[in-house]
């Protein structure tokens, strides 16, 4: 995916020590390349500030954070964005605290989503993977990571595929034995179309999202689908938190979308929308406190692979907070947007 024309700013990086524990550096030579981005990545259009003073409430990277909101037609982004080479090298050095496996939170993860008590949970908690669309065919999921996902789409029936920026990530799903891209998306030539393309969780670290969902679309058949989930930029946990939502995401989470943004972007891109909801789960919402309790600027939040912690705080969002997810969904402030489009033929 082309970067575009960016200019140089000079920024702290990070590295981790001995402990494991990310610690920012001046290291010159490894400054990240960041593209101010003054107009709107879909139409162009003046943007004006909408939140500051963000950070990285996750993994601990260094930086103040800052994001736009288009006046045109309302889409928010991130000020300034690392280039495709910077945010491919971000994702490998620290995406799933650095490729984490082994531990006691990861191998409970494991057995868990292998569980048919996983399968239960996200029919309480709702499906914001499709991890319970069953059919055949052809299915490419973008941003595969280590490959679980392909996995749970394999065994519901698909011939399951995969692309991934992670080099670390795509080698564990190559591993398990699926067939994984790394390159841009738009260098992708499959042999044959596919018929449903995922896109979950994925959309909103595109530096280019209309870019992308015309990608999508040229690797579909006619009458192809893609399913997407993302966060929801008009979520009420947003106002609840404020900058401590898990969801703002920097510097990975490039674009925040509206449930009109999203519908609208489809169409220009040539799908026609077929079904859009809202699910807030309750990891989500979990999450977005552990965030608010626990972290801290260049630290990377640990509580969050507190298995423990972190049962216990989604059981009780689910119990306690159910009226009011139940609420967000139904008003159109839910934490995640769901959507379902085919593409239209040519």
């Amino acid at each position: 995916m082309s970067a575009g024309p960016h200019r140089s700013l000079k920024v702290a990086t990070a590295s981790a020590d001995s402990s494991g524990q990310i610690q920012a550096t001046a290291d010159a030579s490894a400054a990240n390349v960041v593209e101010a981005v003054p107009d709107c990545l879909v139409c162009s259009c003046p943007s004006a500030p909408s939140v500051d003073g963000l950070f990285d409430t996750r993994f601990g990277i260094p930086g103040t954070f800052s994001v736009r909101r288009c006046q045109r037609c309302g889409m928010e982004q991130l000020s300034s964005r690392p280039d495709a080479a910077d945010l491919k090298d971000l994702y490998e050095r620290f995406y799933n605290f650095s490729g984490e496996r082994g531990t006691l939170y990861t191998r409970i993860r494991e057995r868990f989503l292998s569980s048919i008590l996983y399968r239960l949970w996200i029919r309480l908690d709702g499906d914001i993977s499709f991890h319970t669309c069953r059919g055949a065919g052809c299915l490419l999921d973008i941003g595969c990571n280590e490959g679980r996902t392909l996995k749970r789409y394999a065994a519901n029936g698909f011939t399951a595929e995969g692309t991934e920026l992670n080099e670390n990530a795509a080698a564990v799903a190559r591993a398990a034995g699926f067939r994984v891209f790394t390159g841009p998306l738009e260098d992708l030539i499959p042999s044959v179309p596919y018929d449903i393309a995922v896109l979950s969780n994925v959309l909103e670290h595109a530096l280019d999202p209309k870019a992308m969902l015309e990608s999508v679309r040229r690797l579909l058949k006619p009458g192809g689908h893609i399913w997407i989930s993302c966060p929801n930029r008009d979520s009420w946990l947003r106002s609840v938190f404020r900058r401590r939502w898990i969801n703002w995401h920097v510097p990975f989470h490039i674009s925040h979308f509206s449930g009109d943004a999203l519908r609208k972007l489809l169409g220009d891109c040539g799908f026609l929308p077929m079904e859009l909801r809202q699910i807030t789960p309750a990891l989500w919402v979990a999450s977005s406190i552990v965030a608010l309790l626990f972290a801290r600027r260049g630290k990377p939040t640990r509580q969050l692979r507190n298995p423990f912690l972190m049962c216990g705080l989604v059981l009780a969002c689910r119990l306690l907070l159910f009226p009011l997810l139940y609420w967000g969904n139904r008003v159109g402030r839910g934490d995640c947007l769901v959507a379902v489009a085919v593409k239209v033929r040519d």
